[in-house]
């Protein structure tokens, strides 16, 4: 007996302490998310874009932590329905053809049934999208900075005024600084757009009115934009209570004229619309009985005013609507007020958006005018590139060397050589850079010595002759390189652009050829005024016949000059088949600019031509800038410019007193 007692109560203990686990557990867990899937169970199976809503924000709404489980799953279409009790499960296939089962709120495995008993659901791309926006709440603070970043990017690309709230609880406590700094972007720009408290927004607007960023404008903008619309009554009398009213408009005057006024009316049912000549005609034809139209003959109706008449009698009949007349069109517009509302209902944010918007329109002018700067610093560092060794033959010997452009073709097509032989992009264009100049600088002497030397001081017959040349080595470059387009690489660490901000930015390329152009300058000031050969150049310059009296041999002095010229353009064609396409018409494209820059600047002075490069660079862009759809029409008012411009100074920015001092 004692024993039977002892039995029961053990039994009833160990009940006591099952229920208690059970009861523990559940408390642990917490309610089942299969509850909340279960009342929505019929919308989840149907999974319908236009109905699936209310289902997804219940889930996320639950404040359950198996509710991002249940969302990813069910967005990568792993989430199956068992048709025996329309119960939802994570699914997974198995070898054998069954689909494996895991219970959303234990993680249990439940075991695998065939997909006869199962049903999986693939939502579409629609219900897809509405369940990532749902998933940004809980991926704003996953562990996984990779999801953080992505929840960042999906609000920022379709922002929801229910995430707000999330969003800032996110950033106190996320460790990464970028990431946090994004956020705290973010928040700024969605309380302006969708905070409830008007201070709130006008506190947000204040705090980000110094911005440039795209984002920020765009954020502002949907708030000052404009409808326009019209009511019944006189002002202030009519005016809407609702409306945030910007401007009360007077039909006639400020670009908003009567017809549209009256056109306004129209579409909003206010008043009826104005008869046409083709609604004349349409109703004519309707009309027609018997060969004739409100008592007038068909063949009658051949002209404007009878048809008009046949149109009255019909509009008098009641058949038609009648004419509107200009004293009940201006009647219609008087009884009216006009106005443009704010999209945004409330008068201080616009207000405070509108005076933000200012401020940036006034930053982004003062930015485009730095950017518009930078280009033009860059566009005449490559002139310069490019005409420097023309000043050089030009200044020195007086040659007017139209193959130049080809030696710039010539080194750009030796940085793609070099290139071939060299597969590390930084090591070649190191390599290629010293290899163009020696290339073309023995083409400049061969020249100089072959054809060049036979032709001083008969400059017609220099131009065709280095003409003819210029034509021979496109030719040859076709030959050897063919038609197609040849690609010179730069350097990885030269990709991308240095951004200043949303408006300022230069290529990185650029620089490097801003830079490259300053070392030549350095490079060629230090020959000319610290090495013999600047001597004997300046000398031969100013003076030749003096110079060779002094023991200076001014046809060796040419010929290097020449090579040096020529090396110097090479030098160019690298840089500028970095950003352009190298083919054999590559230096036809700077020719024009060289001579454009040489002469305006003043032939055989290096400032001369650095000024003369940055004029051309400057003018180049801000006629491009006044014509952005012309390119054609802008080089066309350049060249207009600078024929106007020499007629007034024939010797350039800074006249070189050169030769005419030895005539």
């Amino acid at each position: 007996m004692k024993n039977l007692l002892f039995a029961g109560l053990a039994i009833l203990l160990s009940c006591l302490m099952a229920t208690a686990q059970e009861v523990r557990q559940e408390v642990r867990q917490g309610p089942a998310i299969q509850a909340v899937l279960q009342e929505h169970q019929a919308l989840i199976a149907k999974s319908s874009r236009k109905t699936i809503a209310p289902a997804i924000d219940a889930i996320a709404n639950s404040g359950l932590e198996q509710a991002q489980t249940v969302l990813q799953v069910w967005a990568e279409k792993k989430m199956w329905m068992r048709k025996s009790d329309l119960q939802f499960f994570i699914g997974a296939p198995t070898e054998n053809g069954l689909i494996e089962l895991t219970d959303f709120d234990g993680g249990a495995v439940l075991g695998a049934l065939p997909k006869a008993e199962v049903k999986q659901l693939k939502p579409n791309s629609g219900v897809r999208a509405l369940i990532a926006t749902a998933l940004v709440r809980f991926q704003l603070s996953d562990p996984d900075p990779a999801r953080r970043q992505d929840a960042l990017t999906s609000l920022q690309r379709d922002p929801d005024a229910t995430l707000l709230a999330p969003l800032r609880a996110s950033i106190p406590a996320e460790p990464d600084a970028g990431l946090k700094a994004q956020k705290q972007r973010l928040e700024r720009l969605m309380t302006i757009g969708y905070d409830s408290d008007t201070q709130a927004r006008i506190a947000a607007i204040s705090d980000m009115s110094g911005g440039l960023g795209v984002d920020l404008r765009a954020t502002l903008n949907p708030l000052v934009a404009t409808t326009r619309n019209v009511v019944a009554g006189t002002f202030p009398a009519a005016r809407p209570e609702t409306a945030n009213v910007a401007a009360v408009l007077t039909p006639g005057q400020d670009g908003f004229s009567q017809a549209q006024a009256y056109e306004l009316l129209v579409a909003k049912g206010l008043a009826p619309p104005r008869i046409t000549q083709a609604d004349i005609r349409a109703a004519l034809t309707a009309n027609i009985k018997d060969e004739q139209v409100a008592g007038f003959a068909v063949t009658e109706l051949d002209n404007d005013a009878t048809r008009q008449q046949a149109y009255s009698v019909l509009a008098n009949s009641g058949a038609v609507s009648p004419f509107v007349t200009d004293d009940q069109v201006a009647a219609a517009l008087q009884s009216h007020v006009f106005f443009d509302s704010f999209a945004d209902p409330s008068p201080k944010v616009t207000t405070a958006a509108v005076a933000a918007l200012r401020n940036i329109d006034a930053k982004v002018s003062l930015n485009q005018a730095v950017d518009l700067t930078l280009d033009a610093l860059s566009l005449a560092s490559i002139y310069f590139l490019a005409a420097i060794g023309l000043a050089i033959t030009f200044g020195v010997m007086g040659v007017i060397n139209m193959a130049h452009g080809e030696f710039i073709m010539m080194g750009a097509y030796t940085g793609y050589v070099v290139q071939q032989i060299i597969p590390d992009h930084t090591l070649s264009i190191i390599v290629a850079i010293p290899a163009a100049f020696a290339v073309t600088f023995a083409a400049g002497v061969a020249m100089e010595r072959l054809v060049i030397r036979w032709l001083y001081a008969r400059p017609l017959e220099t131009l065709l002759a280095t003409f003819g040349i210029s034509i021979a080595l496109q030719q040859l470059a076709k030959n050897i390189f063919g038609t197609q387009a040849r690609p010179l690489t730069s350097p990885g660490w030269l990709d991308g652009a240095w951004a200043l901000n949303d408006v300022v930015s230069i290529s990185y390329i650029r620089i490097a050829i801003f830079c490259l152009a300053l070392i030549f300058l350095g490079i060629f000031l230090y020959i000319m005024k610290r090495t013999r050969l600047g001597l004997e150049t300046r000398a031969v310059t100013q003076n030749p016949n003096m110079a060779a009296s002094m023991g200076i041999n001014p046809g060796w002095v040419n010929m290097l000059t020449f090579g040096l010229g020529s090396g110097i353009a090479g030098v160019a064609g690298v840089a500028i088949g970095l950003f352009a396409k190298v083919t054999s018409e590559l230096g036809s494209d700077y020719i024009v600019q060289s001579f454009m820059t040489v002469v305006v600047g003043g032939v055989g002075n290096i400032w001369g031509t650095l000024a003369g490069a940055a004029m051309v660079g400057f003018l180049q862009k801000g006629i491009e800038w006044l014509n952005p759809s012309n390119t054609l029409a802008a080089q066309t008012y350049m060249i207009v410019f600078i024929i106007i411009f020499i007629q007034f100074r024939p010797r350039g920015i800074i006249a070189l007193k050169g030769r005419a001092a030895g005539d």
